[in-house]
């Protein structure tokens, strides 16, 4: 089955760095998209960014310049690089793919479990 693995969250200081690492394992053909989205307490879920198959990339506004994202396509591996932390950064991040699922012979979405961000003084 198609899974997607997320690490690297953790507690962090305002200002200080995190990246997170997703992987994705299982009968894959094709990844269309991967990114990260987050929850914070309280909150919806929100898109924090997006890396497509041409290398597109999209950012939400209260990322942009602080944060990267990148991919590793022989791994099916993306990255979030995140600098300059600030508290409002604290949720849960969620990876996503969207896929080409070869057990189930279609394109299909999916989602991690979640990596917790805590950006406390």
């Amino acid at each position: 089955q198609v899974q997607l693995v997320e690490s690297g969250g953790g507690l962090v200081q305002p200002g200080g760095s995190l990246r997170l690492s997703c992987a994705a394992s299982g009968r894959i053909s094709g990844i269309y998209a991967m990114g990260w989205y987050r929850q914070g307490p309280g909150k919806q879920r929100e898109l924090v960014s997006t890396i497509n198959s041409g290398g597109n990339t999209n950012y939400a506004d209260s990322v942009k310049g602080r944060f990267t994202i990148s991919r590793d396509n022989a791994k099916k591996m993306v990255y979030l690089q995140m600098n300059s932390l600030k508290p409002e950064d604290t949720a849960v991040y969620y990876c996503y793919a969207d896929l080409y699922d070869l057990s189930l012979f279609r394109r299909s979405d999916y989602w991690g479990q979640g990596t917790q961000v805590t950006i406390s003084s």
